[in-house]
């Protein structure tokens, strides 16, 4: 027990912690909860009665209230937040709970005793109107019950115990809060992270020096972060424990305990341990070693904290590993998963025990670097990697460089010590190969995004998505990216048009970007395709088993139903990619492309037989008679001028309608007659290239459409526009109006720069994608006017339709189309950075879960 009774005493007290004050009633404790902690710290017991009675002195709601004070305590404490219980605790069974709830979340217990006279007490509690008729039996009976226990309160549980004996001694006291020993968030690295060494003297010298430092100092100022293990089983324990802790005490390196060094160090204490595992190597190689520096050696040990939280939070260190709930928690049962992990209880068939896989659950922010478990190679999983690659078992000697994320190792000198058990990756194949957890989509979220903030995801949208993802869709490995919704031009005020170029050319000049292109829209159905450079390229990265990538609709649906034209069109694309060598150019092995797959009734063949060549075929089999019979109706001299007109004009918009769906369907057999327009190349292995200007892109895919030699791909016509230049503007517009002459759908005008943030008009940031302003829109559909008939209606030309169209409403739609780019863009980027599958998905799931969002399906 920790007793201070000096003046002026100092009361040290952990900064996340459950700090239980006790003393009798009347003893001052709530004036000094106040004075020495925030009040949102402080939970009252009186406060928690009134809460639950309107009564902070009925003692017939004790019950309830402590309830609510545990209640809000856990909450505080959950959330890492330091609780201050404001009530009496003198008996044993009131303070068992609060050491419990302690435990519960894994933090310091801490009393704070006031011990203060009957009399103080008895008048200060006269002295309160609500409190004046106390008996004072009560509260001797309170000095009675501390007094008896206040000798104990160490034994009860409590890490650190301050007693406060009389009103000077409170009044002299103060609080000063102390950082954990785990807390080293102000240490930003940069970090070399170095895994399991075992006693390898000589490979540990060798990753030092490849590492940059000379006798244990790096001339660029980078700390070395040992993950634990440093003796047993190696030639040269004594070695590396010198160089270990010369390095730690220079204050060149950290270190947190292995489990061989726990073992150790109890040795060294005269504990009964078991010679086994690599012991008996250390011991006998530290058997000529002084006094001195095996009690230098037992002081390291003891010294050592169970994991340490650097870098902000972003980064967590220690031996076995660390699910997020524990980060930065004090606690036997912490330290316990730190030095030995988890287990389930059984042993394998080399007698070893079965380790429960936390990483395959980790969701943490945090990165967790760790070692424990030997792997063959050291491989991200979750934003966690193991560092043991087995040095000495005749692996290699590993280290993280930090924030850089890149892996040095030295092979081993030789086999030092033979491994019970094979080493064995703790990493599946294609990164994260492991069945999705529900939990990372269900209910209301968030998604973080680099280029938007966060994305909120509605739990009714979300269900939405659910069905979808867990009835239609490709396998999720295979579905890397979704594309966004896009929206349609501002309405054009041009006398017959809904929609005109003009108003995209606009819109782009006023949000600050100069140069646009305008690609050509194909009607098809939009796809996405991901093509690997082989089956075993596909397995490697993405996990899967057969396919050699996917190709799949805007939902996530595949496009075919049987695999093997999916896999023909894979394999024209692949061959295509080979022969213009963008493998090599690209330095991939698969790549994602947003493409249009037509022709339309490829995919659409349902939906033009119900609902547009139902209203076809309607107005062919009814205008011919009824325009026969007006027309004979006028010979006769009736007079039907104004009805025959309208119904001529109703006869060529029905035409020009059906004449507009038509353009768009074609016979196909087989793959023959089937085009593929991939208009941009979305990522490559390591690089996003969503932000790739336009230009390049093109011309890349116009390599691949040349040598293409099975008629499968076609090229996508292009306009580059200046949008403050009038005469480029017209020619765009002219352009436009040339070709959905023709009978195209109309054009896509989208940024040159591909991703842009808004900038004051013709800056040079909004060219470039600075990160001043709101992402601009990465595109703008443009319809053409006879391609509208479809959308619309075959009578939404006339003038009194046209007016009431142009009051729609697009805001909705362009937010969405924001929002769900930003989801796309997080995806490819989360992918590109080879995050684990949930990381992937959960953006991907947040576009699916988007499109469910209500808005007019015609914009």
């Amino acid at each position: 027990m920790t007793e201070n009774q000096t003046k002026g005493r100092v009361l040290p007290v952990t900064d996340l912690s459950l700090v239980v004050l006790v003393g009798a009633s009347g003893s001052g404790k709530s004036t000094f909860a106040h004075r020495h902690f925030k009040s949102t710290e402080v939970i009252s017991s009186d406060f928690c009665r009134g809460l639950v009675s309107d009564d902070e002195n009925d003692q017939g709601a004790t019950k309830d209230a402590f309830d609510v004070l545990h209640y809000i305590a856990g909450k505080r404490l959950a959330a890492g937040r330091r609780t201050v219980v404001d009530a009496t605790s003198v008996q044993s069974d009131s303070r068992r709970q609060l050491i419990d709830l302690a435990k519960q979340y894994d933090v310091l217990p801490i009393a704070i005793v006031l011990d203060v006279p009957e009399n103080v007490c008895a008048e200060r509690n006269a002295s309160r109107s609500d409190r004046a008729d106390m008996p004072i039996r009560v509260i001797k009976r309170h000095i009675r019950e501390l007094r008896r226990s206040v000798r104990h309160l160490e034994r009860e549980g409590f890490r650190k115990v301050h007693v406060l004996r009389g009103v000077e001694d409170i009044e002299n006291a103060t609080v000063r809060t102390e950082k954990r020993f785990n807390d080293l968030t102000h240490l930003t690295g940069p970090f070399d992270i170095v895994g399991d060494i075992h006693g390898c003297g000589s490979e540990l010298e060798s990753l030092l020096g490849k590492l940059g430092y000379v006798d244990g100092v790096h001339p660029e100022g980078r700390t070395a972060v040992f993950v634990g293990d440093l003796v047993d089983r190696g030639p040269d324990s004594p070695g590396v424990l010198r160089r270990v802790m010369s390095m730690v005490k220079s204050g060149n390196a950290l270190c947190v305990p292995g489990n061989h060094e726990n073992k150790y160090g109890r040795y060294l204490k005269g504990r009964k341990v078991q010679h086994t595992h690599g012991l008996a190597e250390t011991i006998e190689q530290m058997d000529g070693a002084s006094e001195e520096f095996l009690a230098e050696v037992r002081e390291f040990i003891d010294g050592l904290v169970s994991h340490y939280v650097l870098d902000g939070g972003r980064l967590v260190v220690c031996h076995a590993g660390l699910p997020e709930k524990y980060h930065g928690r004090t606690s036997g049962r912490v330290r316990s998963h730190a030095l030995y992990g988890d287990t389930t209880g059984e042993t394998d068939e080399f007698g070893l025990p079965v380790r429960y896989p936390w990483a395959e659950d980790y969701r943490g922010r945090a990165a967790v670097v760790y070692g424990h478990t030997p792997v063959p190679e050291a491989t991200w999983l979750n934003n966690t990697i193991c560092l043991d690659t087995g040095a000495v078992f005749g692996g290699k000697l590993t280290a993280l460089r930090w924030p850089e994320r890149e892996l040095i190792d030295v092979p081993a000198g030789k086999v030092w010590y033979e491994p019970t058990k094979p080493l064995k990756s703790e990493a599946p194949g294609g990164h994260d190969g492991r069945p999705l957890d529900l939990a990372d989509v269900h209910g209301r979220r968030a998604v973080e995004t680099r280029h938007q903030g966060r994305v909120a995801i509605r739990e009714e949208n979300a269900a939405a998505a659910l069905e979808v993802m867990s009835r239609f869709a490709v396998d999720p490995r295979l579905l890397p990216y979704l594309p966004p919704t896009m929206a349609p031009t501002a309405t054009s005020q041009v006398e017959g048009y809904l929609e005109h170029p003009e108003e995209a050319f606009a819109q782009y000049a006023a949000d600050g970007v100069a140069r646009v292109v305008c690609e050509e829209k194909h009607m098809g159905s939009r796809a996405v395709a991901l093509v690997c450079r082989d089956a075993e390229a596909a397995r490697k990265r993405f996990g899967v088993d057969g396919p050699t990538g996917s190709l799949y609709t805007r939902t996530g649906r595949p496009f075919f139903d049987d695999e093997s034209v999916t896999e023909e069109i894979l394999g024209r694309l692949r061959a295509a990619v080979t022969e213009v060598g963008l493998w090599s150019e690209l330095d991939t092995d698969w790549l994602l492309l947003d493409a249009e797959l037509m022709p339309w009734s490829l995919k659409a063949s349902g939906l033009l037989r119900s609902q547009y060549a139902a209203v076809g075929a309607a107005s062919g089999a009814v205008f011919p008679g009824a325009l026969a019979a007006l027309e004979g109706a006028a010979g006769r001299g009736v007079e039907v001028t104004d009805l025959l007109g309208r119904q001529r004009e109703r006869a060529s918009n029905a035409a020009a309608f059906t004449e507009a769906y038509r353009r768009y369907c074609w016979p196909t057999q087989g793959l023959d007659g089937v085009r593929l327009a991939p208009f941009q190349i979305l990522a490559v292995q390591g690089r996003n290239l969503a932000s790739l200007p336009h230009d390049e892109q093109l011309a890349l895919l116009d390599r691949l459409v040349e040598h293409d030699g099975t008629g499968l791909l076609q090229t996508t016509r292009r306009l580059y526009v200046d949008t403050a230049d009038p005469e480029s503007v017209r020619a765009g517009v002219d352009w436009w109006l040339e070709m959905t002459g023709r009978g195209g759908e109309g054009m896509v005008v989208k940024p040159l720069g591909a991703v842009v943030r808004w900038g004051s008009p013709r800056s040079s940031e909004a060219e470039s994608g600075g990160e001043e302003g709101r992402l601009v829109q990465p595109g703008i559909k443009c319809r053409g006017r006879e391609y509208l008939r479809i959308i619309y209606g075959p009578e939404y030309t006339r003038p009194d339709n046209l007016t009431r169209l142009r009051g729609r409403f697009l805001n909705h739609k362009r937010s969405l189309a924001i929002r769900e780019y930003a989801l796309g863009l997080e995806a490819l980027d989360r992918l590109a950075e080879g995050e684990p599958l949930w990381r992937v998905h959960e953006a991907v799931f947040g576009v699916l879960a988007l499109e469910s969002e209500p808005v007019d399906p015609r914009l």
